[in-house]
């Protein structure tokens, strides 16, 4: 890095500009520096982390986890891989941003959030495991295939315990209860991304201790799903007789 440096203030003074030496060797630690930030959230547990976070964040929160990591690769917060450029295009951000304005609301109002989690089920555990496999599919298809597998069952872990929970959330006539477990599910995104890309090895133990959590409340709560599903049977199958 010094002899680079070097070499770059030698040509500014073959043109006449002169830099002091002192202000070289700052910017360049500067970037030596940010380079070894980048590269060191890079890393192969770093991805691996990154690509779980996506894919347990998106059963959930999908379009918060698009749009957040989005905004964090263009404002140069997190070096994506490149199978994750494409949520930093401006049309992206614009589509994600917008899903996720509608997301924040429809989430907060009982009842409304459990047809919004059933319509939006079919596309979240795709969408996580597509994520998982950009984050990890840049050295090949294997790895690819191994990121979807886990961040589509990650997904659907997540996915599966938001719907029981909140379906067993909707049987209390207040609303306060469904808020704020909406809001702690905001947070959760936000805190999964950040810990993945800064304390992978922290994050995979948290991760474990939640998906055990989660097949647990699933398992508990397996009763509440069921009645979300002859609920939304009902609704689907009387609309055509009343036609």
């Amino acid at each position: 890095m010094d002899t680079l440096w070097t070499s770059i203030v030698n040509a500014l003074h073959g043109m006449g500009l002169h830099v002091g030496t002192g202000a070289v060797n700052d910017v360049g630690e500067q970037v030596a520096s940010g380079v070894s930030a980048a590269a060191g959230q890079l890393d192969m547990p770093g991805l691996f982390a990154l690509a779980a976070a996506l894919g347990w964040a998106s059963g959930f929160r999908l379009y918060a986890v698009v749009f957040l990591v989005g905004l964090s690769g263009s404002m140069g917060w997190i070096p994506l891989p490149e199978g994750l450029h494409v949520l930093q295009h401006p049309a992206m951000l614009a589509g994600s941003g917008f899903m996720l304005f509608m997301e924040f609301f429809a989430d907060k109002i009982p009842g409304l959030d459990s047809l919004w989690d059933m319509l939006n089920s079919v596309i979240r555990i795709p969408a996580g495991a597509a994520l998982a496999a950009g984050a990890l599919g840049a050295d090949g298809g294997t790895m690819a295939l191994v990121g979807a597998l886990l961040g589509g069952g990650l997904a659907a872990t997540s996915q599966a315990a938001k719907t029981t929970t909140r379906a067993a959330i909707n049987t209390s006539p207040e609303p306060f209860t469904n808020i704020g477990m909406s809001l702690l599910e905001d947070g959760m995104v936000v805190g999964a991304v950040w810990l993945a890309t800064n304390h992978p090895v922290a994050f995979g133990i948290l991760l474990v201790i939640a998906v055990v959590l989660m097949w647990i409340v699933t398992w508990m709560l397996f009763k509440f799903l069921r009645v979300v599903f002859r609920r939304m049977s009902a609704l689907f199958s009387a609309a055509p007789k009343e036609a």
